[in-house]
C-alpha cells in the first residue's frame, strides 16, 4: 500500500474514529434509558401478571371449597357456606348456583333473578370455566370475571385483576381486553378502539405506538390480554439525563483517539514519508538531455536527469527533491531507482549504439555504499553492454574527503567507467583535490556559460583543465554566442536548450536519430 493511500485510510479512520465514539455514545445513552424504560415496564407487567394468578387461584379454592359441600342446593346451609366463601376470599364478591348455566340462589339473594350464563369463553385444564362479561352483554348490567367449575360460580370485579400501583419513577397503565372480544375490562386509562384493535393484533410482546411504549401477555385461563403501557416522556427525559454522562465521554476518547491518529497523519505525511513513497511507488522517473560534439554538433550521450511526477501530472525538477533526500537519508534508495530507471529505458538502445554513454549523477553518500558497483555491474551484464558507456558524475562535495574518495572513484574507474566533475568551480574551493583524483571529464557550470565573453574565470577554469589532460563538458548552452566562444577556446562536449532541453526516453530517442541523420 502506497504512503498516499494510506494516508487517505488513515484520514478516513480518523473520521470514523472521531465520529464513532460520539454516535455510540448518543446510541448507548438512548439504548441504556430505552432498557431502563422497559425493564421497568416489564418488572410492572410481571406483577401484574402475578395479581391476575393470584385472583384466579384465589377463586379456584374457593370454588373447590364449595365442590366439598353435600346438602340441598339453596338451602340455608348452603347459602351460609356461600357467604362464608365469599367473606373469606378478598376477591370473590359473589357466589352462584347453577343448574343447567342458570343461577338459582347466589351468596346474597335465596332466589337469585340473574340471567342466565353463556357458554363460556375458555376451559382451563383443571375443567375451570371462565366467563368475561360485560355490561352490554345482554342480561347483565356489570362487567364481571366469572370463574366456574360444575355447579358454583364466583364473580370478581374486574378492576381486582388491575389493583396494582407502580413503585417506579413514571406512571404506569393497566388494562384487560377480551382476548376474542376485543372489548376493555378494565383499565386505569381509556384506550381508544384504534389502539385496542392494534394491541389484539400485535405479533410482538413490547412496541411501541403513539406516544407510548406498550407490553402484552395473555392470561389463558381467563381468555383476556394483559396489557400495560407508559407514555415515552419519560424515556426522553432519562435519555437526556444519561446523554450528558455518556456524551462528554465519549467526546473525551473521540478527542484520544485523534490525538493519536493524527500523530500517525503527520509522521505519514512528514517529508522522509512523502519522499520514501515517491520511490517506492517509483514516482521518480528519468529524462535525458543530450550531450553532443561542439565541433560537429553530433550526439554522444546524454545526462540521466531525476523529476519526480506529481499526481496533477507536473514534474519537480531535482534541485526541489534531491536535497529532500539527501536530508532524510534516502539517497541510497533514490540512487539505486534512477539506476535501474536508466537501464530499464536505455539499454536496448546502449546495446544498438555502443559509441553513446549515459551519465548518471551520484551523491557523495553513494561512495560509500558498496553495493554500487554490484548494482553498475549487475546491470551492464544483463544488457551486455561496456562499462564505458556509464558515467558517473560527482559534485565537488563528493570529493571533499579525499581518504574516502579516493579509493572508490579509483575502483570505479577501473571498472571502466568514466568519472564527471560536475559544476565545477561552485562547490568545494581547495582545488588541491584534482592532483589527487583521477577523474576523466570536467563540468563547466551553467554559471560560467552565461556570458562567457565577459567572464573572467571560465578560460581559467578551461586552461586548468587542459593542463590536467581532462575533457570538458559545457554546462546550459542557449546561444549561438556561447557556442562559437567554447569552441574558440577548446571545449569539446556541452549541452543545453541551444540542442535539447531534458526529453522523456522515447523523446530522446527520436532526437538522437534525427541528430545522427542529418550530421
Amino acid at each position: 500500500m502506497t504512503n498516499r493511500r494510506l494516508i487517505s485510510l488513515v484520514t478516513g479512520v480518523l473520521i470514523f474514529a472521531v465520529l464513532l465514539p460520539v454516535v455510540l455514545s448518543i446510541w448507548l445513552a438512548h439504548r441504556q434509558a430505552e432498557e431502563s424504560f422497559m425493564n421497568e415496564l416489564n418488572t410492572f407487567s410481571q406483577l401484574v401478571k402475578m395479581r391476575v394468578e393470584r385472583v384466579v387461584n384465589q377463586g379456584k379454592t374457593a370454588l373447590r371449597q364449595l365442590e366439598t359441600f353435600k346438602g340441598a342446593p339453596c338451602s340455608s346451609d348452603h347459602l351460609l357456606m356461600m357467604r362464608q366463601i365469599s367473606y373469606s376470599h378478598r376477591y370473590v364478591q359473589e357466589v352462584l348456583y347453577l343448574d343447567n348455566s342458570r343461577p338459582l340462589c347466589s351468596s346474597m339473594e335465596r332466589d337469585s333473578t340473574a340471567s342466565t350464563f353463556p357458554a363460556p369463553q375458555t376451559i382451563g385444564p383443571e375443567g375451570f370455566k371462565a366467563w368475561i362479561i360485560n355490561a352490554e352483554t345482554p342480561g347483565f348490567k356489570r362487567n364481571m370475571v366469572a370463574l366456574g367449575s360444575q355447579h358454583h360460580v364466583v364473580i370478581t370485579d374486574p378492576l381486582s385483576f388491575i389493583d396494582v400501583l407502580s413503585f417506579g419513577p413514571w406512571p404506569i397503565n393497566i388494562a384487560l381486553i377480551g382476548r376474542d372480544t376485543g372489548q376493555v375490562i378494565a383499565a386505569t386509562q381509556p384506550l381508544e378502539p384504534a389502539m385496542v384493535k392494534e394491541i389484539i393484533n400485535s405479533k410482538t410482546q413490547q412496541f411501541h405506538a403513539g406516544d407510548a411504549a406498550w407490553h402484552v401477555s395473555p392470561a389463558p385461563e381467563l381468555s383476556v390480554t394483559i396489557v400495560t403501557w407508559a407514555a415515552l416522556t419519560p424515556l426522553q427525559q432519562n435519555w437526556h439525563r444519561l446523554l450528558m454522562i455518556w456524551l462528554p465521554l465519549g467526546l473525551l476518547f473521540s478527542l484520544l483517539i485523534a490525538f493519536f491518529l493524527l500523530r500517525i497523519l503527520h509522521r505519514l505525511q512528514s517529508p522522509h514519508q512523502r519522499m520514501l513513497d515517491a520511490i517506492r511507488a517509483r514516482e521518480i522517473v528519468v529524462f535525458y538531455q543530450p550531450i553532443v560534439a561542439l565541433n560537429s554538433g553530433k550526439a554522444v550521450g546524454a545526462e540521466a536527469l531525476a523529476r519526480w511526477r506529481q499526481s496533477d501530472g507536473t514534474l519537480l525538477a531535482p534541485d526541489v527533491f534531491i536535497p529532500l533526500a539527501e536530508q532524510t537519508g534516502l539517497m541510497p534508495q533514490l540512487t539505486r531507482l534512477i539506476i535501474e530507471n536508466v537501464f530499464s529505458d536505455m539499454g536496448a538502445w546502449l546495446q544498438a549504439n555502443p559509441e553513446m554513454h549515459i551519465s548518471i549523477n551520484i551523491d557523495p553518500t553513494d561512495l560509500l555504499n558498496r553495493n554500487l558497483p554490484v548494482l553498475l555491474r549487475q546491470h551492464i551484464h544483463q544488457w551486455q553492454l561496456s562499462p564505458t558507456q556509464i558515467a558517473l558524475e560527482l559534485t565537488e562535495r563528493g570529493f571533499a574527503d579525499p581518504k574516502l574518495s579516493v579509493p572508490v572513484i579509483a575502483a570505479l574507474r577501473a571498472e571502466g567507467h568514466a568519472i564527471y566533475i560536475d559544476d565545477f568551480g561552485t562547490g568545494y574551493s581547495s582545488l588541491s583535490y584534482l592532483q589527487d583524483l583521477e577523474v576523466d571529464i570536467l563540468k563547466i557550470d551553467k554559471s560560467f556559460v552565461d556570458a562567457v565573453e565577459y567572464k573572467n574565470v571560465t578560460p581559467h577554469i578551461i586552461e586548468m583543465a587542459k593542463a590536467l589532460n581532462l575533457a570538458m563538458v559545457a554546462e546550459g548552452i542557449e546561444t549561438e554566442g556561447q557556442l562559437r566562444w567554447l569552441q574558440e577556446h577548446g571545449v569539446q562536449f556541452g549541452q543545453g536548450w541551444y540542442y535539447s532541453k531534458a526529453l522523456a526516453k522515447d523523446e530522446f530517442i527520436a532526437w538522437t536519430q534525427r541528430n545522427l541523420q542529418a550530421s
